[in-house]
């Protein structure tokens, strides 16, 4: 999210709608331009309390900033694969429903950064083949997106990556309960970003929700994505 947030929440102007066969472009039109937009550099927010990414809500924003000062940093990374369909696909999980932190929730393969991953990405990666059995030889990372802070003191920082089509997941059941891909162009379509609230220390603020058939998508994952639409599709 970014300051696009809110000023669509006040009404001082939109974002550019795409146009519907933006929306539904296929899997060469998206990866040239996420190659366009990004790389690898790795962001100084992940690991600098003082870098507060601002997401455009002040409800939210003041939260992060408490978090900042009172949680420690707590790294992470995920990996936001695009399956290369015709129509490409988004791959989520849905965490085991018996884990502390978030069960039963959506999410997309990741964890924590362990100091012997040599990159964000290599963590990204490595919890991809952890989580469902997605090994390397059918990714090809893209780039990062920015990092997305939540109210748990994570700094995650996703990796975008090309999948190819024809693997086999094996479901670690210790960490997911499943894995299935919802279409990009569903996921992309500002029509299906709705807005929920939440209250944190008396004060509003606002988090995207992208229900899907029987899924609830919402939270740091609908932010992610919402965060991939600005990047590729409004840029």
């Amino acid at each position: 999210m970014n300051d696009s947030f809110l000023k669509d929440k006040a009404g001082a102007h939109a974002l550019p709608v795409p146009h519907r066969a933006s929306i539904d472009m296929g899997s060469a039109e998206f990866f040239k331009r996420a190659r366009a937009q990004l790389n690898f550099d790795v962001p100084p927010a992940l690991s600098d309390p003082s870098i507060v990414a601002r997401t455009g809500d002040r409800g939210t924003d003041w939260m992060l900033e408490i978090v900042a000062r009172e949680k420690p940093i707590r790294q992470a990374a995920v990996l936001i694969g695009i399956v290369e369909h015709e129509q490409p696909s988004v791959l989520l999980t849905t965490r085991a429903g018996h884990l502390a932190d978030h069960p039963g929730q959506i999410s997309f393969p990741g964890g924590k950064i362990d100091p012997q991953d040599a990159s964000p990405m290599d963590a990204a990666l490595r919890e991809a083949k952890e989580e469902v059995g997605l090994t390397r030889d059918f990714i090809e990372p893209v780039g990062y997106l920015d990092v997305y802070s939540t109210s748990f003191g994570f700094r995650i920082l996703p990796t975008l990556a090309r999948i190819r089509p024809g693997f086999d997941l094996t479901i670690n059941t210790e960490e997911v309960d499943d894995a299935f891909e919802v279409p990009l162009a569903f996921l992309m379509d500002p029509a299906n970003h709705k807005q929920g609230t939440k209250e944190y220390r008396g004060k509003l603020r606002y988090f995207y929700e992208m229900p899907y058939e029987q899924r609830y998508i919402w939270g740091a994952t609908a932010g992610m994505l919402r965060v991939l639409y600005e990047r590729i599709y409004t840029s």
